[in-house]
């Protein structure tokens, strides 16, 4: 066995840990999807929402369908792209109401695996960050679409068939949610390389590696652990303290939370760690999209970031070769798996 497969088993172990969501066990069950070379964890389902074949393909259905929305030309896809790795390609998309976020759209890649939502994470599952995100930034209301989709055969039918059901905004809400945990980023050539292929990726990949992971080099690991490639957590890398009014992130959150949690201001400026898993598809980057290219932001990262009162102490200048620095970019190409072309779904028509 590979000391890389070695490392890469280890940190499975502490992420299967980490990844359980906390007091939740009456309420999920673990549904394995991927198939038998899959390098990710085990997903929780919502017992009351199991992922089906059936429902995948209704949801996505709904997820490039305008129809969901109040004006009927906003969809999910709208800010979510296959063609751009599920993001957007801007820094910051515009909502239904015509208002520019102040966060950009984050690649749907594995965000079946988390356990809470939003760059501050916010929403403590995924249906509920659905259901905000057709509330606000498709600009729905959820009865009133789920009548008109009801009033489509189309869809009346497949409820029925997949879901049992008519069609509510519940029901809707829950096909989108399996629709997304479907979206896998998973087999890249370097999963292929740890399963043993010596070919599936170059020598500048497998030094790069060593770049990402040791002490003395970039040390990327401390946060962007295997095999999901994000600890899931929140981190300050000072992205955006370089203004006036930075967005305060999770310490804004909590600090709203009543009661506030005593540690909320050490959150200040932190954001979920994002996966490297397919992340050459997905530019631009960081919360605020403020890094138009992958060569921006690692340079920003390996740079110590804008310091702050609350950066986080592991994040610290690094010294690497250009050719060390090279060799880190192939790795995280190895780590884009093939996606294919996706084929958008056919809708069904209007009632007659």
């Amino acid at each position: 066995m590979s000391w890389p497969r070695l490392i890469s088993i280890v940190f499975l172990a502490a992420v299967l840990a980490g990844c359980a969501a906390p007091d939740t066990a009456d309420d999920a069950a673990p549904v394995a999807e991927p198939a038998a070379a899959s390098f990710l964890p085990e997903m929780n389902v919502p017992a009351d929402n199991p992922i089906t074949d059936e429902k995948i393909e209704l949801g996505k259905q709904l997820f490039f369908d305008t129809r969901i929305s109040d004006s009927g030309t906003f969809s999910c896809e709208t800010c979510h792209l296959p063609e751009m790795g599920w993001g957007d390609g801007l820094a910051l998309s515009t909502n239904a109401a015509g208002n520019v976020n102040t966060r950009h759209s984050p690649t749907l890649y594995n965000v079946g695996y988390y356990t809470e939502f939003y760059w501050d994470g916010r929403m403590p599952t995924l249906e509920d960050q659905v259901l905000a995100a057709w509330r606000g930034q498709v600009g729905a209301t959820p009865d009133a679409v789920a009548e008109t989709i009801g009033a489509i055969p189309g869809y009346a039918e497949q409820f029925e068939s997949a879901m049992g059901t008519a069609v509510t905004a519940d029901a809707i809400v829950d096909a989108l949610s399996t629709f997304v945990r479907s979206l896998e980023a998973d087999n890249s050539p370097w999963d292929q390389y740890e399963l043993g292929d010596a070919n599936a990726v170059s020598a500048d990949a497998i030094a790069g590696f060593d770049v990402f992971s040791l002490e003395d080099k970039a040390n990327c690991t401390l946060c962007h652990l295997p095999p999901l490639y994000t600890d899931t957590l929140y981190h300050n890398i000072g992205v955006g303290f370089d203004s006036d009014d930075p967005d305060m992130g999770r310490g804004a959150f909590l600090a709203n939370q009543d009661p506030a949690p005593d540690d909320a201001a050490t959150f200040n400026g932190a954001f979920k760690t994002p996966t490297m898993r397919n992340v050459t598809l997905h530019p631009p980057y960081f919360h605020d999209g403020g890094a138009a290219t992958l060569d921006e932001a690692v340079d920003y990262v390996l740079s110590g970031g804008h310091f702050n009162p609350w950066l986080d102490e592991r994040l610290m200048p690094r010294e690497i070769t250009d050719e060390e620095r090279a060799q880190l970019i192939a790795f995280l190409e190895a780590l884009t798996s093939d996606t294919g072309d996706f084929v958008r779904p056919t809708l069904p028509p209007d009632a007659e």
